[in-house]
C-alpha cells in the first residue's frame, strides 16, 4: 500500500499508538492519547472512522469493543513525509536538508558521530553499486 499524503498531527497520533501496540481499542487509544492531550473518545473514534475510509487502518469486526490495526507501515509514512519536506521546504535539495537538521540545538556529538557512522555504510553501498 502506497503511504497516505495528508495525515494531521492527530491522525498521526493514533498510528503511532496503533504502530506501537499492533491493535488496539478505540479506548485504548483513547487512553495513549489522554496522556499528552484532553481528546473526548468520540473524538478518537470520529479519527479512526476517518483513518479506515482511508483504508490506512482496518478494524476486526468479529468482535466488539471493535479492534484498529494499522494497514500502513511506519516506515512508509515516514518515506512519505521525509519526501513531502524535502520536496516541498528544500526544493528537494538533500545536502539542504541534512545542513539545515545539522545546524540545530539538540545535536550531539553522539548524534554526529551515528551520522558519520550511516555516511560511510551509505557510501559503501553507492560504491558497491547497492544504490537504491
Amino acid at each position: 500500500m502506497r503511504a497516505p499524503r495528508g495525515l494531521t498531527r492527530l491522525q498521526l497520533a493514533v498510528m503511532q499508538v496503533l504502530w506501537r501496540y499492533d491493535r488496539a481499542s478505540t479506548a485504548e487509544i483513547h487512553q495513549e492519547l489522554q496522556d499528552r492531550r484532553t481528546l473526548a473518545l468520540t473524538t478518537v473514534a470520529t479519527l479512526l472512522s476517518r483513518l479506515e475510509k482511508r483504508g490506512l487502518v482496518e478494524r476486526s469486526l468479529a468482535r466488539r469493543p471493535y479492534v484498529y490495526r494499522a494497514r500502513v507501515r511506519e516506515d512508509e509514512v515516514r518515506a512519505m513525509l521525509t519526501r513531502d519536506l524535502l520536496e516541498l521546504v528544500f526544493r528537494g535539495d538533500i545536502v539542504d536538508l541534512v545542513d539545515h537538521l545539522l545546524q540545530g540545538p539538540a545535536v550531539t556529538p553522539d548524534d554526529l558521530e551515528r551520522v558519520r557512522a550511516l555516511l560511510a555504510v551509505r557510501e559503501r553501498e553507492l560504491e558497491g553499486g547497492g544504490g537504491r
